[in-house]
């Protein structure tokens, strides 16, 4: 089924998370299913990667600079849709005494997941299960999304710089292990989004210009020839959004900033549709999309309403802009496994639908 493309298809991006069983299983599944329509494909960030940003507690309570405390914790910037136990939950902050330009950290695990499942791509591209021009594609959330769930607010600013430098040299050893013509990194901005559309406290001043700077200096570190892509998310808590999008209205306005600020090529922009959202007044600021080569994914995807009310959505959103990708909205990984075949099969489906 994955293989018989029709004449004309959506290409499809799968976001990141999907719940299977390991990256192979991942790679044989999505790969037989959707096939060609798939330009690039994830790993999964199966195991305890699929909670996203939440196995990167353990970074902290590990290090030795840093201490659990409760000190100004509130519920009002978690999801409504997620229990209160969770809700409550403390930071982690800098000890007493630790100087914050001397923090360090060690592996974070990005890099080590990422050639761990890439040996497992270049083996089944081999064998043929995965096309030949079929990218690997790392999803990794930018450090905003990290400190901002995990960090006390008075501390970030001084966690931030040195948590990014950890990663970005994780980054160099993905690329550095890695054909650069077989690599693709998006940048998953979804506290970013959420803060600047009122789901999130802001913790700078000035926060959309600063938001920008730091996505973009993010992209500029991404190598030439590996592809680049941006992931703007309004979360996925319950199939809840932390915030609902009034319109595409910030999305578009942050991906032409982040563009204008980007001095390499941006492959694509993934911006999430509402499943009630079909109306002109939700995609008319498509109209202003500034894509300078890019590829825009919209998820518009939702296995609820089936191909019909994924019809719906590109209707509407083609009278303002006639071509782009198809999606989920987020991540597989909070949805029960047992939908992960029929989600999928959905992908394929809504691709083949006539433009």
């Amino acid at each position: 089924m994955g293989q018989r493309l029709s004449r004309a298809h959506y290409d499809v991006l799968l976001v990141g998370s999907v719940p299977l069983d390991d990256a192979e299983a991942v790679f044989r599944s999505a790969a037989g299913m959707i096939g060609r329509r798939m330009q690039r494909i994830p790993d999964g960030e199966t195991g305890e990667r699929l909670r996203w940003i939440e196995w990167q507690i353990g970074v902290f309570d590990r290090h030795p600079d840093f201490e659990q405390t409760d000190e100004g914790v509130k519920a009002d910037w978690r999801n409504n849709g997620v229990a209160s136990s969770w809700k409550i939950r403390g930071w982690h902050r800098l000890r007493p005494g630790v100087r914050a330009d001397a923090l360090e950290f060690g592996p974070l695990g990005y890099a080590k997941e990422a050639l761990a499942s890439y040996a497992t791509f270049a083996r089944l591209k081999k064998e043929g299960i995965v096309h030949a021009g079929c990218r690997f594609q790392v999803a990794i959330p930018t450090p905003y999304n990290v400190i901002d769930q995990r960090i006390l607010p008075e501390h970030r600013l001084q966690v931030e710089a040195p948590y990014e430098r950890r990663l970005l040299r994780e980054v160099g050893e993905i690329a550095a292990a890695i054909p650069h013509g077989e690599l693709a990194i998006q940048w998953d901005a979804a506290h970013e989004v959420q803060n600047l559309d009122g789901g999130r406290p802001h913790w700078f001043d000035n926060p959309e210009a600063q938001i920008v700077e730091r996505l973009a200096r993010l992209g500029n570190a991404i190598p030439a020839g590996v592809e680049l892509g941006y992931h703007f998310c309004y979360g996925s808590f319950g199939h809840k959004h932390f915030v609902d999008p009034r319109d595409m209205g910030l999305m578009v306005r942050l991906a032409n900033a982040v563009s204008r600020k980007v001095s390499r090529a941006i492959a694509w922009h993934h911006m999430p549709v509402p499943r009630d959202r079909s109306d002109d007044a939700y995609f008319a600021p498509l109209k202003g999309l500034e894509l300078s080569g890019a590829k825009l994914f919209l998820g518009l995807i939702h296995l609820t309403d089936g191909a019909a009310g994924a019809q719906r959505r590109i209707d509407a959103a083609r009278r303002f802009l006639p071509e782009f990708g198809v999606s989920t909205e987020c991540g597989f990984g909070r949805r029960h496994p047992e939908t992960t075949q029929a989600l999928l099969e959905l992908h394929a489906t809504v691709s083949d639908l006539h433009p």
